[in-house]
């Protein structure tokens, strides 16, 4: 069977950037779905502006209608920090033997070396990197011995192991930055064009940004 894409991230909110890269990314690696997983206590940010079950509701509301996009909650429902080693070790209890493959950006995947348990992860799953035409592979340091040991152009070898490889794809980048798309929403702007409408709508409804600095 075609490869599961597991999209994590506080999506605080989730915006075009980030349905673009996992679209592109769905399409051209022949993935099967790709699930998101809304972080629930991210261990690397102190405070989320949306609450987990806005964020999660915002999730639900982007990916509603496209076929291959689904909504996994298990982070949300967890107690204690959103680690993705724990949860790549439950999805592969869940599927022995399928293909698993972590989506990262490029920002997260050079913080890498800062995660949890990390050297572990691509004993459960592999590793996909999205980034934008004409950025280089990092040579040196421990990301860069992880290019050399487990660095892959074959996305058919994504599909026939279960985990273990890196691969790295071109994808168009929108800049769209959830910091600066906060700070907009505080001030008042319409967000029309940088999230999907229906996101756009329980941000206007909640009024769950607006809300933070004062009256």
């Amino acid at each position: 069977m075609e490869p599961i894409g597991l999209f994590g991230g506080t999506f605080d909110p989730i915006h075009c950037g980030h349905l673009r890269t996992a679209f592109e990314l769905w399409q051209e690696l022949g993935l099967a779905e790709v699930r998101f997983l809304p972080t629930g206590h991210p261990p690397h940010r102190e405070h989320l502006v949306a609450s987990a079950e806005l964020r999660l509701a915002m999730v639900r509301a982007a990916v509603a209608e496209q076929p291959g996009f689904v909504v996994d909650d298990r982070e949300v429902r967890r107690s204690g920090p959103s680690y993705s080693v724990d949860t790549l070790s439950e999805l592969r209890g869940e599927y022995p033997q399928r293909s698993l493959c972590l989506l990262l950006g490029m920002d997260a995947f050079l913080g890498l070396p800062t995660w949890h348990r990390w050297r572990e992860l691509l004993e459960l799953a592999h590793v996909v990197v999205a980034h934008r035409p004409g950025w280089n592979a990092p040579t040196r340091g421990p990301l860069g011995e992880l290019m050399v040991d487990h660095g892959t152009g074959s996305i058919r070898e994504l599909h026939e192991r279960p985990a273990g490889c890196l691969h790295v794809r071109a994808v168009t980048q929108l800049e769209i930055s959830s910091t600066e798309l906060r700070a907009a929403l505080v001030a008042g702007r319409d967000p029309r064009y940088l999230v999907p409408d229906a996101v756009r709508q329980i941000i206007l409804d909640t009024r769950c940004y607006a809300a933070q600095q004062g009256p």
